[in-house]
């Protein structure tokens, strides 16, 4: 018999005891130790770019257009001039409410003066009536009803001339609806509508801003814990390969989607030389960070059969299949969970179903 030292330390090769066809020979088998760690590592997650604010230009009233001022691709200012409508008719309803507004003034006017003179006549009675019997009381009483009526005429004129007067000013405002100004700075990305036509319901011009993007990311479940907003996220676009490019966390959705379990994440990003567009496609170097640590083995040690994940544990001398669950890959590193395997535990580096759960991985004497 031949005697055999088996070091049962982590990294130390040790010696083992396989039978295969009733033959028993010696192997060298690797044990290394399940570390523990906080978990920080990045995956890549597809993204989209949005356009930080969009809005497709209506017209407000109906009218024909006169001028187009920008084409797709124009650069525009907050407040610019972009389209000229013309509606004739317009003009015709400004000119009739402002000749009744005349017309109700000079009502209001003639009724203003009618009471100032009933005033008057009211006020020389009185003065007459200080004469004892120089004016009959019934006189005096028949001048101020009168005074009072005229004074209720005044006041509804006042009105009448007031609302044809607001609606002489709400037909400006409509005119002024016929010049369509930019709301935003931004690009034009679509034109929808040339001199001649009439606009009506549907949109004639589509206006972005693309100076800031919104980059919405589909954040997977397990890693939602891992928003935190106003982090720096690096991102790569296939029409720029040796860029790297950076948004910051700006906003979620705070709702799973239900059929793809991920999460919108919006980031903002500045595009100030518009190397970026809407509709681009980038792959986002994701940070994933969890509260706990996790445990994490050497690939080589998870053994995957059609019946179980597990690795092969050192206890006693003895091999022990201890079932795991596989998570994230981090280099040659993968992180497992599993029933009863904790941080420091003796594994076999490189595991397979052969060394069966049982068998001896401690020195023998033969």
């Amino acid at each position: 018999m031949m005697r055999r030292e088996v070091f049962l330390a982590a990294g130390i090769p040790i010696t083992a005891l396989l039978l295969v066809g009733g033959t028993a020979f010696s192997q060298t088998i690797e044990l290394v130790s399940v570390v523990q760690k906080p978990v920080s590592r990045s995956i890549t997650l597809p993204g989209e770019f949005e356009p930080f604010m969009k809005v497709a230009l209506q017209a407000r009233v109906p009218g024909f257009v006169e001028r187009v001022l920008v084409d797709r691709g124009s650069v525009v200012r907050q407040g610019e001039l972009l389209i000229e409508l013309s509606a004739p008719e317009m003009e015709a309803r400004i000119n009739e409410a402002e000749s009744r507004v005349q017309s109700a003034d000079s009502e209001r006017v003639q009724a203003e003066a009618q009471r100032s003179a009933a005033q008057s006549t009211l006020e020389r009675l009185k003065k007459a009536a200080e004469t004892p019997g120089a004016v009959a009381g019934n006189e005096i009483v028949v001048a101020q009803r009168q005074v009072d009526s005229l004074a209720a005429l005044v006041r509804s004129k006042q009105q009448a001339s007031g609302a044809l007067t607001a609606s002489v000013r709400s037909l400006r405002d409509l005119k002024g609806y016929l010049k369509i100004s930019a709301p935003f700075e931004g690009v034009i990305t679509e034109r929808m509508i040339h001199p001649g036509a009439l606009a009506g319901s549907s949109a004639l011009l589509m206006l972005e801003h693309l100076s800031r993007l919104r980059l919405v990311v589909a954040v997977p479940e397990e890693d939602v814990s891992a928003v935190v907003k106003g982090a720096r996220v690096e991102f790569r676009v296939p029409a720029y390969p040796d860029r790297t490019f950076a948004g910051i966390v700006a906003r979620s959705g705070r709702v799973l989607d239900p059929k793809t379990r991920t999460m919108p994440v919006e980031l903002d990003v500045v595009n100030t030389d518009a190397s970026l567009a809407p509709g681009m496609f980038p792959a986002v170097k994701w940070p994933v960070k969890r509260a706990r640590p996790a445990l994490y083995v050497p690939k080589t040690c998870v053994v995957s059969t059609t019946e179980r994940v597990f690795v092969i544990r050192s206890k006693d001398g003895k091999a022990e299949w201890v079932n795991v669950s596989k998570g994230a890959a981090d280099g040659d590193w993968i992180e497992v969970t599993g029933t009863g395997l904790q941080a420091g535990d003796k594994i076999v580096k490189r595991a397979t179903d052969e060394m069966r759960e049982g068998s001896s991985i401690a020195g023998k004497s033969k």
